[in-house]
């Protein structure tokens, strides 16, 4: 019986771990495989790589709250299979309507209303945690407001990130020993810029997986007849993996086309602010979204190109001709050479073009997601073991 039960688990973690690889895998890589920087079975080999790295190092604090710090007591293996359960039904609701899971706030969700339902639930640490919710959010959106307002037209004008026709890098045979050398057609700055995407593309990775493996790993850790934390941290990994694989293929060519049309440039400031965000807060033990810091990044850059227009002293006395604000279109590029307008200044009319920026439709669908998600797992489970006390 303990052994069928197990099972069962497996499977349901499996299933978790399946559908994260699909929405993480299109996240973090889809800017740059739409660049043409990188194929979609290297980002699925990359992503699956440090995934297993954040997961088998940072990942470990956020499993150690999840498995121990929300609920008083153990989780039984039974209960374990019930959490995972309704994880994977809130996931299933979300992919329904079309938007990134909240995965780690489904999770917590479905562990305190275990917590509720048998009068376990810590309240200090879900305290903690529901307000590391409401500051994260708030976090992304005003990073994203001075990267957008003060940073992103500056580097925006020097840095040009593209893909030039052939290899990067080949093999020079004229000496001796073969060397490493450009392209017939790369340039060093292409060869630079290169690296950096790749290189935050695999630190967004690490994030991910800090962040995502415990939601698919801790259900059946720390459970008398569970797995060891490390075999589950595998088995999440390589459920991640097979998810990056397979259905991201199709999410890391569409990711971003709701939200925002942004380019490559603008995706790799939101994916190091939002991995940085969503690492730090892994590795305080605070189970978070990955997905919440990445939207309100994306936001709160696109409303900081939105100001430009203004100074602070104006938006503060409201001492504007046209105290309307149009949305400044991060899809804007500077040309070569240009001047960007300094703060205060009008700027150009081909960026002021706010359907350009992001669909409020869809913030409101994701935020709507994060607050329904979380609760509505919350709910079931509290109902489900408040009938069933006994699968506790």
């Amino acid at each position: 019986m303990v052994e069928t039960v197990l099972l069962v688990g497996v499977v349901a973690s499996v299933f978790v771990g399946f559908n994260i690889g699909g929405s993480s895998t299109g996240i973090t890589w889809g800017p740059s495989v739409g660049a043409g920087i990188v194929t979609k079975t290297m980002a699925a080999a990359v992503m699956t790589f440090f995934v297993f790295f954040g997961g088998w190092t940072v990942g470990r604090n956020v499993m150690d709250t999840l498995s121990e710090g929300i609920i008083t007591t153990d989780l039984t293996l039974t209960a374990g299979v019930a959490v995972l359960f309704f994880i994977g039904l809130g996931m299933l609701v979300a992919n329904i309507f079309g938007v990134p899971v909240p995965t780690s706030m489904t999770t917590v969700g479905a562990i305190a209303g275990l917590g509720l339902a048998t009068g376990t639930l810590n309240y200090v640490t879900i305290a903690g945690i529901i307000s590391w919710w409401i500051v994260t959010p708030i976090i992304g959106l005003w990073v994203g407001v001075l990267i957008g307002r003060y940073i992103y037209s500056w580097i925006n004008r020097r840095v040009k990130i593209e893909k030039s026709e052939g290899p990067l890098l080949r093999l020079d045979r004229q000496g001796a020993v073969p060397t490493p050398a450009l392209g017939p057609n790369t340039t060093w700055q292409e060869l630079v810029t290169t690296v950096a995407v790749l290189v935050i593309g695999c630190y967004m990775a690490f994030s991910a997986g800090a962040s995502n493996v415990p939601n698919a790993a801790a259900p059946l850790v720390g459970t008398a007849s569970g797995l060891e934390p490390d075999t589950a941290i595998v088995v999440a990994t390589l459920a991640i993996g097979l998810g990056g694989f397979t259905i991201a293929r199709r999410t890391m060519d569409s990711v971003g086309g709701e939200l925002s049309d942004i380019p490559l440039l603008a995706a790799l400031f939101v994916m190091v602010t939002a991995s940085t965000i969503t690492t730090v807060l892994s590795w305080a033990g605070i189970p978070i979204s990955l997905v919440m810091a990445t939207v309100m990044t994306i936001v709160g850059i696109g409303w900081g190109r939105a100001t430009r227009p203004i100074t602070v002293r104006e938006a503060v006395t409201r001492d504007v001709e046209n105290p309307e604000i149009e949305l400044g279109a991060i899809v804007a590029e500077e040309k070569a050479g240009e001047t960007a307008p300094r703060i205060g200044d009008p700027e150009p009319e081909e960026v002021l073009r706010g359907e350009d920026l992001f669909n409020p439709r869809a913030i409101i669908k994701y935020v709507s997601m994060w607050i329904i998600g979380p609760s509505m797992s919350t709910i079931l489970a509290y109902a489900f073991f408040s009938i069933l006390p006994g699968v506790v």
